[in-house]
């Protein structure tokens, strides 16, 4: 923690404080869509717009933000709306993590050999393997936002591949999420407004069930491969 300095306290709080945030953000998730679905187009800005400043400062989770814009817009202007507020989080926090790292990050990895092959991969073997490894690093669903953008801006990952991998990486899961969050929306209205014959709840489970597993193994050949290139390079 010492020899980490500002960094140490950025890791302590992207790691704890999406979590609380995101209890908060589901609870009132009802009244916060119905605020922003009130303003239309302001609504849709205002959402992607805190989407990255609360993601970037690693104050709500980007599940939970992904949620709320399938949740108050569809899947048709929550992706897109989601996936902007992504890009500008990613942004925010390779700034703020850029500053307060220093070479801190980079001394410590150089005591570690595996760490150090991980970190090779991702600046030192050109644009195209740097946007690949910020991909495969993005794609687990388990993956933490801020903690990764801490991570890569620490140790200097060209700012073009870290965006688009970021975009490419994410997708994936910011689309299940989304898409989850409408398809529940939509039941619900459905009931409310009592609809002769909703869909299923077995058929939107299976859906669920499918896309989630999908994801899983999605992440699972990501953190094979980002263990390749650590075993074959950190020996």
């Amino acid at each position: 923690m010492r020899r980490l300095g500002p960094a140490s306290v950025l890791a302590v709080l992207s790691l704890s404080l999406p979590a609380l945030g995101g209890i908060a953000l589901l609870w009132y998730i009802n009244p916060i869509a119905d605020w922003l679905v009130g303003h239309e187009r302001a609504g849709l800005v205002v959402y992607a717009a805190a989407f990255a400043v609360l993601a970037g400062l690693a104050l709500l989770p980007t599940y939970a933000q992904s949620i709320l814009g399938g949740w108050a817009f569809g899947f048709g202007l929550g992706f897109p709306a989601a996936l902007a507020g992504f890009f500008g989080g990613a942004l925010l926090g390779y700034g703020v993590a850029h500053h307060a790292s220093g070479d801190r990050v980079e001394t410590l990895l150089r005591e570690k050999p595996r760490w150090l092959a991980v970190r090779d991969a991702l600046v030192g073997t050109g644009f195209w393997r740097a946007l690949g490894m910020v991909a495969l690093l993005r794609l687990p669903p388990n993956s933490p936002f801020a903690a990764t953008n801490l991570v890569m801006s620490s140790v200097r990952v060209p700012l073009g591949a870290y965006l688009t991998g970021t975009l490419i990486g994410m997708a994936p899961r910011t689309g299940a999420a989304v898409w989850i969050a409408a398809g529940f929306r939509e039941r619900f209205s459905s009931l409310a407004e009592g609809l002769d014959q909703p869909k299923p709840w077995w058929m939107f489970g299976v859906s669920i069930a499918l896309l989630v597993l999908a994801l899983g193994v999605i992440g699972h050949v990501a953190n094979k491969a980002v263990a390749r290139v650590a075993n074959g390079r950190g020996g």
